[in-house]
């Protein structure tokens, strides 16, 4: 099948976006617990973003499980899967000119190190949001370490499912100790010099 396939090239390319743009692309990968603090965090930096005339699209756990991943289950296999087509994704939008910011639990050493691939390493930041997994259960906006805990959710990241911390992140955020107007201002500081076009 692959050898019937074609990669065409066409007359627009990411260099041409960015300067159109007035922006690099790139990957602002969100890692961590459930209730860390990911999601708030992505979304406050794409505010910023947004605000600075910077061109973004935010990729979240739970909307893309409802529509383009809406058949995979929680198992190990479909994680790794999950992981895979999130990056495939994030690596349209940034060959489309985009600051994309990812956040997902993404609990696999082995998959982040997969989507650095995808994407590229120039193209790539890794942020950990280290919230202790007391403070997340604390929070349990959605209920889901509650249900975890009686065995109603199996597979469920840190009670019956590890996650693999980080060993080098780029950036690594205690929630339990910033206020999201700090944690925006150091990720922002991290990245602003990587897209700015020369």
């Amino acid at each position: 099948m692959e050898k019937n396939i074609f990669v065409h090239n066409f007359n627009i390319k990411k260099e041409d976006r960015s300067v159109l743009n007035k922006h690099r692309p790139f990957l602002i990968w969100f890692t961590g617990l459930s209730g860390s603090g990911k999601s708030t965090i992505a979304n406050a930096v794409e505010q910023a973003l947004f605000n600075k005339g910077i061109h973004t699209y935010l990729l979240d756990g739970d909307n893309i499980r409802k529509g383009i991943n809406s058949n995979l289950s929680f198992s190990a296999e479909d994680r790794t899967e999950n992981i895979r087509r999130i990056a495939e994704i994030a690596n349209l939008l940034i060959d489309a000119g985009l600051v994309v910011l990812a956040s997902f639990v993404s609990p696999y050493i082995e998959d982040r190190e997969n989507v650095k691939r995808i994407v590229g390493d120039a193209n790539y930041i890794e942020v950990f949001v280290n919230t202790p997994i007391e403070e997340c259960e604390r929070r349990d906006v959605k209920g889901l370490y509650k249900k975890a805990r009686k065995g109603e959710i199996q597979n469920f990241t840190g009670i019956n499912a590890p996650y693999e911390v980080p060993l080098a992140p780029d950036i690594e955020i205690d929630t339990t100790k910033l206020n999201v107007e700090s944690i925006v201002d150091i990720i922002l500081k991290q990245l602003l010099g990587k897209i700015e076009l020369l």
